[in-house]
């Protein structure tokens, strides 16, 4: 009988995002990119008392922000950050977002830019089934990459060790680091067996 995969229970956050909002302080001002529905950011109003806007091009997303309550600016994020001043905010969040980014060195360089601290996520191309899916002659498809090679948003896939390479030359200090597969926590062998990274980086 196969494992059954963990689910979050209704209203909570998923656990990549659960990881996120423990690294938050409490009463900080929070940046979401590509925020989404505003799940997050309404969590750690709630829960953490944080000062928090997110910025979503989705017009489903947006309205579902506005719902929550939450601060919402439409905006695509390949324009960059110029609305907002250097270091306005505490922690600024890319959530699964980094690779679909053109300019994935200067959302970095901008994440660093406007809050002291930054979280990124993104999937890990590293996941032993890929390598052994393109042994086959195919490109991988998987729950955390669902698109086919013709249809993806995923333009800049990487493994841990790419990014933490790109964060090394970027001088970004990287402080915390979290590996998941469907939910659980990975921690033994996570450049091979993890699907989704979570890292938390310190700006120069």
């Amino acid at each position: 009988m196969s494992p059954v995969t963990p689910r979050p229970a209704p209203g909570a956050l998923r656990p990549d995002l659960a990881r996120i909002a423990s690294w938050i302080q409490p009463g900080s001002r929070v940046l979401d990119l590509g925020c989404g529905d505003g799940a997050l950011l309404a969590h750690l109003r709630d829960h953490r008392q944080v000062r928090g806007a997110g910025v979503e091009l989705d017009d489903n997303c947006v309205i579902a922000c506005v719902r929550r309550g939450v601060e919402v600016i439409q905006q695509n994020l390949e324009d960059g950050l110029a609305l907002f001043d250097d270091k306005q905010f505490d922690t600024v969040v890319l959530s699964q977002t980094l690779q679909s980014m053109h300019r994935t060195q200067h959302i970095l360089r901008e994440m660093a830019r406007v809050a002291r601290y930054g979280v990124v996520s993104f999937p890990n191309f590293g996941y032993w089934p890929h390598g052994w899916s393109i042994l086959r002659g195919r490109m991988p498809v998987t729950g955390q990459m669902p698109y086919q090679w013709y249809n993806t948003p995923n333009i800049h896939l990487c493994t841990l060790r790419d990014f933490e390479q790109l964060a090394g030359e970027l001088r970004l200090d990287i402080l915390e680091r979290a590996t998941f597969n469907e939910g659980r926590e990975i921690k033994l062998l996570p450049g091979w067996r993890s699907t989704l990274a979570v890292y938390r980086f310190a700006s120069p």
